[in-house]
Formats: structure tokens, sequence, C-alpha cells
């Protein structure tokens, strides 16, 4: 049985006792009239392939795909299937749905893989109690098998204001798990998991990964032992009595995401970016937020002549953020208290989105639903809403507990009152953010992360039904809950809280392996970061921007009119280029200088390009620009795009539009400019 799509194919064997074996994940066979040869695919000394849940019964003796335990007896699981239904799904690699059983161990098994037009796998499991007594799930992960010659792994750690960094380490024998505890994502999420031939890159090399698309507690791994198997997993990591199964019920895990690329990281990326496209978003607004120009301070006029200058420079979308409800002067106070507060708008937020409308802008408003201040009316009105056991409150961060979503009562309140606010300011966009991790989450004497994370979802999803056109962005502490589950729910991320543009520059990159340009928040800063302190030229800043969904986080009441002038000049250009980067394929060069970024997004008809140089280069002479992903048939029109950067020495073709073909541009490249640090020069591309 075969999935296959775009040149990748899953190959299981369903021939044998047992769950179906994966034989193969990888590049396409070709056509297979008969299932392959057992001469061909039965090892000789090592054990066989795994199935799709790997057990010790099935000669698996590394983690297992299922773990718990039941009152009374233990029965080590061994799956008899009762179904198996292949799919031909019109636009996809196809689907298949197993179900099995172990009637002794009292336990059935309803198993999905879905191959979508990309190449991408989804799969989930879910496992019922049939007997009596009740099993306690302590793990279950999906997981799909890597040949021998994936010999490194990347995965990516991060704190608050540097997400995403990537650690590269050699496939050994054992277990590389990243676990994650903190109720969120997390900044030091792994987001992929990837495997690889040695020195694989964005463009070259052999791999394959994996993520799983779950905002909760979650596990990541790769293992491989010395029978000669190796795998990729991921799944939901549960505290121990999260979830305990009654007669009937079911858990079911979150999709897991699996991709293979023979081409290196960009293929896998734009698988990632395919499947999230599948759902189409409108016309990326250009967006103020509003956090780093007042913070707390929200008189009236000040905001409206915010509103007045970013309107004049061609923001389309006003972000009211943190400050404007009850008590909430400063981050000890009024978390949850969710009414405008009367003292500071006496006349609600109506004068203030009356004039962002007049202006030709949309109008947004921040939230943070998840959280509570111990200071506000909601946690002394209700301190059993918040998320812990009753006799003892969980260590404070920010000032802040976390509220239980999963209690009825708090979930009807939040929901009644963001969509009360939502109705009477006709919001266009929510910021949702979710400012810690969950410390000691108890919910009725249980584990509580599993439960608050599903109300978190069933409250997004509420909204949005009440609500079709509302707009939400996930936003964690900046990108501490980036993941396909909430993306399923939400329209962006915020990418980080650090505007500073060298190190957006490879958080950028490393997110938007999973995240495409659209869905990732990228403001224009201030020109002294408020985090990292370092200024930095505001065309910099704005080349940044430009590859993202493009915004302004930046007092532009104190910008002077040349600041904004040219500020309006790249919006302007972020406009004319959006049909591209909103919509293109994204690719980034293995360029050989460790001081210097290549990275384009690319359509049949345009592309456009960043040559970005972070730090100061060693050689004289800059590598030349091979530029990624381009037809080598086609010829191109190449010229420069937006404002210059200062004291650059620009080569010939800078001067005026010159005409290459691809296979040139890509193989010998364009000659390379000369740019100070901290510079970068935007490079448009157009068919001829």
């Amino acid at each position: 049985m075969i999935l296959s799509a775009a040149g990748a194919a899953l190959v299981l064997d369903d021939s044998g006792p047992g769950l179906p074996r994966v034989r193969h994940f990888g590049a396409a066979l070709g056509p297979l009239d008969a299932p392959l040869p057992a001469a061909v695919v039965a090892p000789a000394f090592a054990s066989p392939a795994p199935p799709l849940l790997p057990a010790q019964g099935d000669g698996w003796y590394g983690r297992p795909g299922l773990s718990g335990v039941r009152d009374g007896e233990h029965w080590p699981v061994r799956w008899s299937v009762d179904r198996l239904e292949a799919r031909a799904e019109p636009g996809s690699g196809g689907a298949v749905t197993v179900t099995a059983a172990d009637a002794r161990a009292g336990l059935s098994l309803v198993s999905e893989l879905v191959m979508d037009e990309g190449g991408l796998v989804r799969m989930r499991h879910a496992v019922t109690n049939t007997a009596p007594s009740p099993y306690r799930v302590q793990g279950l992960v999906c997981a799909l098998p890597v040949p021998a010659r994936a010999g490194e792994l990347l995965d990516f750690t991060g704190r608050w204001g540097l997400e995403k960094v990537p650690q590269r380490r050699e496939f050994g024998y054992g277990v590389w798990s990243r676990e994650n505890r903190r109720g969120r994502t997390g900044h030091d999420g792994t987001g992929l998991l990837v495997a690889g031939t040695g020195g694989f890159g964005f463009r070259s090399g052999e791999v394959w990964a994996v993520h799983a698309g779950w905002s909760g507690g979650h596990v990541h791994y790769a293992e491989r032992l010395p029978e000669g198997v190796a795998l990729l997993a991921a799944g939901e990591l549960l505290d121990p009595g999260e979830v305990v199964l009654a007669r009937g019920e079911t858990y079911r895990t979150p999709w897991v995401y699996f991709s293979w690329s023979g081409t290196g990281l960009d293929e896998v990326s734009a698988q990632m970016h395919g499947h999230l496209r599948s759902r189409p978003l409108p016309v990326r607004p250009v967006t103020l937020n509003n956090w780093e120009a007042t913070y707390f301070d929200h008189g009236l006029d000040r905001l409206l002549e915010l509103a007045d200058r970013a309107a004049a420079a061609g923001v389309e979308r006003f972000v009211l953020d943190d400050g404007w409800f009850r008590h909430r002067r400063d981050d000890r106070a009024g978390l949850g208290d969710w009414y405008v507060d009367e003292g500071v708008w006496p006349d609600g937020l109506h004068p203030l989105a009356v004039r962002v409308r007049e202006l030709g802008m949309q109008f947004g408003l921040w939230f943070e639903p998840e959280m509570v201040n111990p200071d506000s009316d909601l946690a002394r009105e209700h301190p059993d809403w918040i998320l812990g056991r009753p006799e003892r409150t969980p260590p404070p961060y920010r000032n802040q507990q976390v509220l239980d979503l999963a209690r009825p009562q708090a979930y009807a309140y939040l929901l009644e009152r963001i969509s009360a606010l939502v109705g009477e300011y006709a919001l266009d966009y929510i910021k949702w953010d979710h400012n810690r991790d969950i410390a000691e989450p108890v919910h009725d004497g249980a584990p509580g992360v599993h439960a608050q994370t599903l109300a978190a979802y069933r409250l997004l999803d509420e909204l949005r039904a009440r609500h079709p056109g509302l707009e939400i962005e996930s936003c964690s502490s900046g990108g501490a809950r980036i993941d396909l589950g909430i993306l399923a729910r939400t329209d962006r991320v915020w990418t980080s809280d650090s505007n500073d543009a060298l190190d957006r520059q490879a958080i950028q990159r490393w997110t938007g392996l999973l995240v495409p340009p659209e869905r990732l928040g990228c403001h224009v800063g201030a020109p002294g970061d408020h985090i990292t302190g370092r200024s930095l030229p505001l065309a910099f800043r704005a080349a940044t921007a430009l590859f993202g969904h493009m915004g302004v986080e930046w007092d532009l009441t104190s910008a002077s009119e040349a600041e904004l002038e040219e500020l309006a000049t790249w919006i302007a250009l972020h406009k004319r280029l959006r049909p591209l980067l909103h919509a293109g394929r994204v690719v980034r060069a293995d360029h050989p200088d460790p001081s210097a970024l290549l990275h384009g997004v690319v359509l049949p008809e345009r592309a456009v390009y960043a040559y970005v140089q972070q730090v100061s280069r060693l050689d004289m002479a800059p590598a030349p620009l091979r530029l990624p992903g381009l037809d080598p048939a086609a010829t191109y029109e190449v010229r420069t795009a937006g404002p210059a950067p200062e004291r650059a020495l620009l080569p010939e073709w800078a001067a005026a539009p010159v005409r290459v073909p691809g296979a040139v541009l890509a193989e010998l490249g364009l000659p390379a400019p000369a740019l100070r640090p901290a510079s970068a020069l935007i490079i448009e591309l157009e068919r001829v």
C-alpha cells in the first residue's frame, strides 16, 4: 500500500500479522503493481520495519508507541487489525485508516495517515478503553522510520527575545528527546526535529522532519537501535494521571506532521507552508501595534497622533495593546477584568476606534485571556478559577496566575466578555497573548495542561464561529506558542518580542521553516531596540520586516519627517511586493560567507531576494550571489528595489536593470555588493 505525491512516498506492508509496517518513507519508488518482494524488504539480521505503533511484540525494543497502565492485570498490547481502509483523495497522495483491537488488553485503536498534494504526511492515533477497569494513558506518539544514512540531527532551542536557535549533532545510538513541560510550546520548543544526511543544508541533502501540532506539553525524539532501525517520533507529553480512560472513553493524539525532502530544508519548508496555505487568508494589512510606542500610557491625544502618523505612512491596521482594561496601569493588576477602564476611557474606546476607521485603518485589541492577576476583581471574586490546588497557589510569574479554562464558569466568562467587546467595537483583529509558562497545573485534582489546551482551542474556535471575519494573532511572550495546533485557529504569530533586526534575521529565518511569511509578524522597531539596546539603521530594520507580515512597533510621534518618509517608502514597497511575498515559495541560499545571508521568495513570473550583511566579512571580495529557485530556462530582468543601503559599494548591475538567464543567476550568480554590517540590499527579478 503506497501513499505518494510530489516525488515522496510512504510504503505500508499489511501482509503480516498486526499493524501495517512502514517499509519506506522517502523518495517515490515509481509505479509498483505488486507488493515489494520479501527478499528485498526482509532484513537478514536487523529488526523488521517498525509498525505504525511500535511495540515489543512487534520486535521493537526502543520506546513504545503506546505506554499505559491498567488497574489490575497487565497485558502487553498486540494489535489485531479489524479493518484497513485506503482512500484516494482528489489532489492528495491518498489516505489510510487502520482499525485494530486487542481484546485481552481491553483496548482498540484507530490510526489515520494522510499525505497531501505536496507530500506532507500527517498522522494521528486514537486509543479507546474497552475494558471495565480504567486505563491510564502514559504516552501515545506517532512515529515513522528513517534510513541509516540519516546520520545528523537538527533541532532548535531558544529563550525570550531569541527564539529558534539551531543546534546540530550526530544521530547516534539511543534517544535524543526534546520534552516540553511548560504548558505552552515554549521559546525553546523544537518546532521541527530534522534528521538528514551529513552536512544537509537548505538546498542540498536528504532530510526527514517531524512536528507535533500541539500547544501544550509535547515530545519530539529521534531513536536509533543497534538492530539497524531508527525513527522520528512526536506527540503530546502527558503527566501521570492526566488522561485516565473509563470504559468507552477515547484519547486522541494531536496531528503529527512528517516531511521528506531529497533537496534540503527548503522543500520541507515548502510542504509546511503549503499545508498552512490550504486555509486562505485575506490580504495581510500592514499593522501598527502601540506597545513599544506608549506601553501603559493610554492618553487619547497621544494615541490619536500616533494613529494619524501611522495612516500617513501607509499603515492599514491599528492595534491597541495592553493597558485599556480596568485597573491596568502596570503589569501588576487587572488581568482578567475585561471591561474598558472607565477612568482612562470615559467614553469607552469609541473615540480611538472611530478615528482609526476614519483614517482608513482596521482596529484591533490586545487580550491575555488565559491569565489573571491576583490583584484583580476576577481573582478576588473567583479564586477557585485559578489553575492549581485550592490549598496552595502555584508560583507566580510576571505577577500572574493561570485561569482554569477547563472550568465551565471561567470559560463562559471569557467567551462572553471577549465576544461582547468584539461586537461593541466591531473589532477586526485580536492580539491574543500568553505571557508565562504554566507551573503546577491542577484541574479538579488531576494534571491540567491537556484540558487547558483543549479549552483554549475551543474558546478560539467558538469566537471565530461567532465572528467569522475576526482575525486572531497568537502571541506568547513573543514566539513561545508557535505550532500547527495554534496556527489552525489563528491567522498569524508574533515571532519574537525582540524587534532587533540583526537577531530577527535569524529568528525569522528559522521560524520560517515552519511558518510562511504572511503568518509571521515582522515589525519595524524603534531605532534603539528596547530589549537589546542595539541601534540599527531604518533601512535595515525595514528590509528585515519586509519579508513577513509587515508592521510597525515604534513611536512614530518621535520620528523625524525624513524617517516617516523613508518608512512610507518601505511600506509602499511591501504593499507592491505583497502578492509575491505572501504567495511565493521561500528559498534560502547555502551562501558560503557565514557573515551574510541570501534568501528570497519566488513565483514563476517574479522573485525578490535580500542579501543581508550581518557582521563584518573576512574576505575582501564578497562571494557571488547565486540566486536559488529560478527557472534555468527563463531570462529575468534584474534590478534593485527600495532605498539603497548607506555607503554600499554597488556592482555595475545595480545601476540599471539587466537581463540574465536563470541558469546563469543560479550557477555563476551576480557580483555581490560590498555592504557595511547591518545592511541589506533588496533584489527584484521579473521574467521576460
